[in-house]
């Protein structure tokens, strides 16, 4: 449902509100508390009913209430002086007073069931060591580059019902350039000496292919070392920075990380299950560590969706190198403006991490969202905000 009213579209389909044909970004409990004041427009909405919808029924606290209607007001252009749109009924409730109007289909969400996205693949080789790394841009619009995690395919990533979504989103905006690391999909072989600086060469050798000067970087998970060290070197070629779920330092350099690789409960799962099986209980113990949000359906296709991206060796081979991935000393050196969204409940790489790489660089924005998932799909219920988030961004006119 679209739920039209002053300068906004609040679409409940799509997770979305618009506001001067803009997306804003709004944290999931705001978003339900508009919500729930939209459906009940013209009545008042007590604070019980805001509990008990809003935060399933736990106990919360006055303050709390308040600053999601503060939150809430804020992002549709109403104050608590106004009262233009939401109005506060004292010691009873709130009501939504703003004229209404609705239609019953979601007019954004057609796109995410177009035509597939078509693209062109080609390779270029990295300047330090000569891997060969396969790239490719769909889109139309200014460039943008995403560095992606260590198992992807760039030919069944694109129109992916798993990963699809965000590049569709990206690319709606963006001639958005896509690239294998190497030692993953249609990218030549990772080696045990590989570094960082390996990595970040394999991020120039694809920009400079595609003919790009300075253009914005989103990065997550392990894409996110070789994205910083990149910035940090070249800071008249990258204008922004955006990292999801992304770290300065791997899993093998962290205090809690097992003295023993071979002790580590992620690894193992591995190493004692069929890699690309779903029914094999552990890959799925595996999967649903990285990602435990999805349903037992979606789980299953993201199992069979990476057991085409590189064998469980390769794999290995991969988590070898980027566990031990250091850009810690890069971080004070990346000068563009940074954003860093980290998933609040992701247990393969904390909160923490998403932490200390906004401290690191100065100025960094910092979002944390209500997700457990390490990297965003459609499915995420945090998908539209963080999409949002990241097109807001890049869309910010220079020097703000």
């Amino acid at each position: 449902m679209i739920y039209r009213f002053s300068d906004c579209e609040l679409d409940t389909d799509r997770l979305v509100l618009r506001r001067a044909d803009q997306a804003v970004a709004i944290e999931p409990q705001v978003f339900d508390t508009l919500r729930l004041l939209v459906q009940n427009a013209g009545a008042l909405v007590t604070k019980d009913q805001l509990i008990e919808e809003v935060w399933n029924g736990r106990i919360v606290s006055e303050a709390s209430i308040s600053s999601r209607i503060n939150a809430a007001r804020s992002a549709v252009g109403d104050d608590g002086k106004q009262q233009a749109i939401i109005r506060t009924l004292p010691r009873r409730g709130f009501e939504f007073v703003a004229p209404l109007s609705e239609t019953g289909a979601s007019a954004t969400a057609a796109p995410e069931n177009d035509k597939p996205l078509s693209h062109t693949i080609r390779y270029t080789l990295s300047p330090k060591d000569g891997t060969s790394i396969a790239w490719s841009r769909t889109g139309e619009g200014p460039p943008l580059v995403f560095c992606a995690h260590h198992v992807t395919h760039l030919e069944r990533d694109l129109n992916s019902e798993i990963t699809g979504g965000v590049y569709r989103r990206l690319a709606a905006q963006h001639d958005l350039v896509r690239y294998d690391t190497r030692g993953t999909g249609l990218s030549g072989p990772i080696h045990p000496e590989n570094t960082v600086e390996d990595l970040a060469s394999d991020l120039q050798a694809v920009v400079d292919a595609a003919g790009l000067d300075r253009f914005p970087l989103v990065a997550c998970l392990q894409g996110t070392t070789s994205a910083i060290r990149f910035a940090a070197e070249n800071p008249d070629r990258v204008s922004r920075l955006v990292i999801m779920t992304g770290y300065a330092r791997g899993r093998s350099l962290r205090e809690d990380a097992p003295a023993d690789p071979a002790n580590d409960p992620f690894i193992s799962l591995w190493n004692s299950g069929a890699w690309g099986d779903p029914e094999n209980g552990f890959m799925r113990a595996w999967a649903t560590m990285v990602m435990p949000d999805l349903s037992s359906e979606m789980m299953t296709k993201f199992i069979l969706h990476i057991k085409h991206a590189n064998t469980r060796e390769d794999a290995l081979a991969q988590r070898a190198v980027i566990d031990r991935l250091d850009a810690r000393g890069d971080l004070p050196n990346v000068k563009c403006p940074t954003l860093v969204i980290h998933a609040r409940r992701c247990t393969i790489h904390p909160v923490a991490e998403g932490r200390r790489v906004a401290a690191g660089i100065q100025g960094a924005e910092f979002l944390e969202v209500d997700s457990a998932s390490a990297f965003c799909t459609t499915s995420d219920q945090t998908f539209d905000q963080q999409l949002s988030a990241v097109l807001e961004f890049l869309n910010r006119p220079d020097g703000q």
